[in-house]
């Protein structure tokens, strides 16, 4: 600081001041109306800038966390054992993913519009452009919810909504599972070490979209139940089989190359989603087919009459026994992937500082919907040992999902994230 930048003024009346000495002040720090408003304006400038910078690096990925939050959500709702007041927990935390959606939604929707080469980049991006995956499945958990919460307090006209939001997310996740994969035969370039567990991203859409449908045909007509469940079983077929090839391709490299680096650690949970969701919708569909059949009216998947009720009633019946058989095998895949993703965890975390980030949001949603069909096979099978185990399962979701979005919250305040 120079002498020339100093001004000399005498005290003012009043202060506690025994003595002539002048009060020393940087001409710098005066305010005068000028500068106000210059300081104010670049104060708005950066405060712009800094949004226009976050809203430019706003990632796909995060939409797991609507994704992680809506799953939490769905397990409170549907947990075995429920006590006082866990239903208005579960429903808080719904309305919290709605918000969280609807801003990401316009977020992403601003983010393309001002800028709209960015969606040419992020297509060719070899890892965010599997996130894509993330939208649509972080818009099914809010459908489960208006069918779980919405339905039953507010009518039949809220499974109307629910069915319209389903379509739109069955055509988002068939677009996303068919050209994605694609996409990264064609445009990608990488190499066999650099398979990681968010491959199966863009291929679980159509399995969570499945999943959702089975949820949605239950508070619909029979008619529209019908059409709901084929397309569902069909999503099903497209999703869980191309999850099962890719299974092997994932376990080789992490043969051959090892656990993955520390900063995409968290990925290997993410093998554990499609065979979770898949035994859950498996055993959903198969539940809303045989109450169909049963239904006077219902018929089943037959539209035309071809079967007689004995005959649909029937068909339901050995549909729903395969499934449950199904979704055992399903549901025992899974149980070795999150063994194996638990181990990995530990083991990387034993050696060295596993680095917070976005990825974290990837083990919520398949551990998850890996309870959802503990759960769910407790339900059809009345099988206390699997309440226990899946209301275990889904507390520690819970507690794991706390911890994750209170970090995010922090780091994201911290301007870190």
């Amino acid at each position: 600081m120079s002498l020339d930048s100093l001004v000399l003024t005498p005290p003012l009346s009043g202060d506690n001041f025994s003595g002539s000495k002048p009060t020393i002040h940087d001409e710098k720090n005066i305010a005068t109306p000028a500068t106000e408003r210059e300081r104010d304006g670049k104060t708005r400038k950066t405060w712009a800038s800094g949004l226009r910078w976050r809203i430019l690096n706003f990632a796909p990925s995060w939409f797991s966390v609507n994704m992680g939050t809506g799953i939490v959500s769905i397990l409170l709702k549907n947990l075995p054992y429920q006590f006082k007041h866990l239903d208005v927990i579960a429903n808080a935390i719904f309305a919290l993913n709605v918000v969280l959606f609807i801003t990401f939604l316009v977020v992403s929707i601003i983010r393309y519009t001002v800028w709209p080469t960015v969606w040419y980049e992020l297509i060719h991006h070899p890892t965010q452009s599997l996130y894509i995956g993330t939208f649509p499945m972080g818009l099914t958990t809010i459908i489960n919810m208006i069918v779980f919460t919405c339905v039953p307090a507010f009518g039949k006209d809220f499974a109307t909504v629910a069915w319209v939001l389903w379509w739109i997310t069955a055509a988002i996740s068939i677009g996303i599972g068919i050209i994605m994969p694609f996409v990264v035969h064609t445009r990608h370039k990488t190499s066999f070490k650099e398979i990681l567990g968010v491959w199966f991203l863009p291929i679980v859409t159509n399995v969570v979209a499945s999943a959702s449908g089975g949820v949605v045909a239950a508070v619909l007509p029979p008619a529209h139940a019908r059409v709901t469940l084929v397309v569902s079983y069909m999503m099903w077929g497209v999703g869980v089989p191309c999850a099962f090839f890719l299974m092997p391709l994932y376990y080789a490299r992490l043969a051959i190359y090892k656990l993955p680096p520390k900063t995409v650690i968290v990925s290997v949970f993410l093998p554990v989603g499609p065979c979770g969701q898949g035994a859950f919708g498996l055993l959903q569909m198969a539940s809303v087919l045989r109450t169909l059949s049963r239904s006077p009216g219902g018929g089943g998947l037959d539209a035309g009459g071809q079967y007689s009720a004995e005959e649909i009633q029937m068909m339901a019946n050995a549909v729903y026994a395969v499934s449950i058989i199904v979704a055992f095998v399903l549901w025992g895949v899974g149980f070795f992937w999150l063994c194996n993703a638990i181990m990995a965890i530990f083991e990387v975390m034993c050696r060295q500082k596993v680095p917070f980030n976005m990825g974290w949001w990837g083990f919520t949603f398949p551990v998850g919907v890996f309870a959802t069909a503990t759960t769910s096979l407790g339900r059809e099978l009345d099988s206390t040992a699997l309440n226990i185990a899946g209301t275990f399962i889904s507390l520690c979701v819970v507690v794991s999902w706390g911890f994750v979005a209170t970090k995010t919250v922090i780091l994201r305040w911290e301007g870190s994230l």
